[in-house]
């Protein structure tokens, strides 16, 4: 992919910093309610909970999360980070595609289930159900967080080949210019 251009760039981080602070946001928001539907008596309030819970996974988390994804790809793909190159970009990129993938297929089925039990009359068979994905998923984003400020580990073993090969070119350039001027 081509290196993008710096207004391209800057737009594409701010939507995917927006992104990933809105999925992380929302994701606390779901391990309140989450706890709320665990902690709490009122059958009232536990099908309340369970029902926000479902507003927010079936209309925000996918897109939030597919949003965060593809914009996260598109800045790796075009700008000299790589995503291959560095172990922070790699590992950021495998935990949002485990995570996506869980929210997908985990997450917005199980809240789905307790919601319509609820509104069932029926009571939830371990309301801490509802609590573990959010929680599981908020510590993730949290650790991506962490990486993404501090960027450790340095490169993979692609990113310093690739590194070796643009200095040994850059090398062999400057000694072509210098024996033929």
């Amino acid at each position: 992919m081509k290196p993008l251009k710096r207004p391209v760039r800057r737009a594409v981080l701010v939507v995917h910093v927006a992104a990933s602070a809105g999925w992380l946001g929302l994701t606390l928001g779901l391990l309140a309610l989450g706890l709320t539907a665990a902690t709490t008596e009122s059958a009232a309030m536990i099908e309340a909970a369970c029902r926000s819970m479902k507003v927010f996974t079936d209309w925000l988390v996918i897109p939030l999360a597919l949003l965060t994804l593809l914009s996260g790809l598109v800045l790796s793909l075009g700008t000299p980070w790589g995503l291959a190159r560095h172990r922070w970009v790699y590992t950021k990129f495998w935990l949002t595609l485990i995570t996506f993938t869980a929210s997908l297929f985990a997450l917005r089925p199980s809240v789905s289930d307790a919601a319509e039990t609820v509104g069932s009359g029926a009571s939830l068979a371990d309301p801490l159900d509802l609590v573990m994905g959010p929680a599981v998923s908020l510590s993730t984003y949290v650790f991506m967080t962490v990486i993404s400020v501090l960027k450790p580990w340095g490169l993979t073993k692609r990113g310093r080949r690739l590194r070796v090969s643009a200095t040994s070119r850059k090398g062999l350039d400057e000694r072509s210019l210098r024996q033929t001027a």
